[in-house]
């Protein structure tokens, strides 16, 4: 069954678009830089998780469907997010994937009441000085190339430094939702205003949510070990690195973790 698209209003009069699908507990999904709710690979994600939840899907400011209002900050991505879980009656369990990670887990600081549980898959701050400062470089050249209207090369730029595969990003302008990609390159900016730091662990510390702090074997080293710091910061937080996957986790071997954590398995 398609899902029928929905817009709801955050505080400073940004429309979201929104999709509902499945049957079961309240999911939002938050997705990471370069992706939209109509991107091929994050429907498979809602196509199977909404075998278990009712998953919203939504476009993020400046994406797809949805409006933007300038200026940018994170505290109005995560005002974004309360209005989405009012849509959904109030309370919902949350799923943050790369920067959405880093969304999901501001959330968890600012709306504990209207959160039940939360998960997040590779959440992408610096770990070192020197990956502080090659990331540093890496936003100033895609900054430049977004000044100077050249949404494909930012987006492609962004790609590669953040260790996409290189033929992955050759073959991106034949992907399906290449288009859309590039278009929404200047988010790339909010993307990066959430991940060039290292993780406020002593922040995290006052989260009170369960959390499930899943990373991929295959991801980068750094992915890894800032996983494992925020697990060790959260008091309610558990780690697990999910053997085989990489940044572009499958959604197939998320679902058995899902249905354990948030307690919906019907075996």
């Amino acid at each position: 069954m398609e899902a029928k698209m929905k817009y709801v209003t955050s505080k400073d009069g940004t429309k979201l678009a929104y999709d509902v699908t499945g049957s079961g507990p309240p999911l939002i999904c938050i997705t990471g830089a370069s992706c939209f709710r109509n991107f091929p690979p994050i429907l498979k994600v809602v196509k199977v998780l909404s075998k278990h939840f009712t998953v919203y899907n939504y476009d993020r400011r400046g994406r797809g469907d949805s409006s933007d209002t300038a200026p940018y900050s994170i505290s109005k991505e995560v005002d974004d997010l309360e209005v989405l879980i009012d849509a959904c009656g109030g309370k919902a369990l949350l799923y943050g994937h790369s920067s959405g990670a880093v969304l999901a887990l501001e959330a968890a600081l600012r709306l504990d009441e209207k959160i039940d549980q939360v998960i997040v898959y590779d959440p992408p701050y610096v770990h070192t000085k020197s990956d502080r400062a090659k990331y540093q470089a890496l936003a100033a050249e895609v900054m430049k190339q977004l000044s100077q209207k050249n949404n494909k090369r930012a987006m492609k730029t962004f790609l590669s430094g953040i260790g996409m595969p290189k033929f992955f990003v050759l073959f991106l302008p034949l992907f399906p939702g290449w288009r859309e990609m590039h278009t929404l390159a200047p988010t790339l900016a909010y993307d990066i205003e959430l991940t060039k730091d290292f993780p406020p662990l002593n922040r995290f510390k006052e989260i009170k949510i369960p959390t499930l702090v899943l990373v991929g074997s295959k991801s980068p080293e750094s992915v890894r070990a800032v996983g494992e710091e925020i697990a060790k910061a959260i008091p309610a937080a558990a780690f697990e690195i999910i053997a085989g996957q990489d940044h572009l986790v499958n959604a197939k071997v998320l679902l058995p973790k899902f249905t354990r954590f948030f307690g919906t398995s019907k075996a």
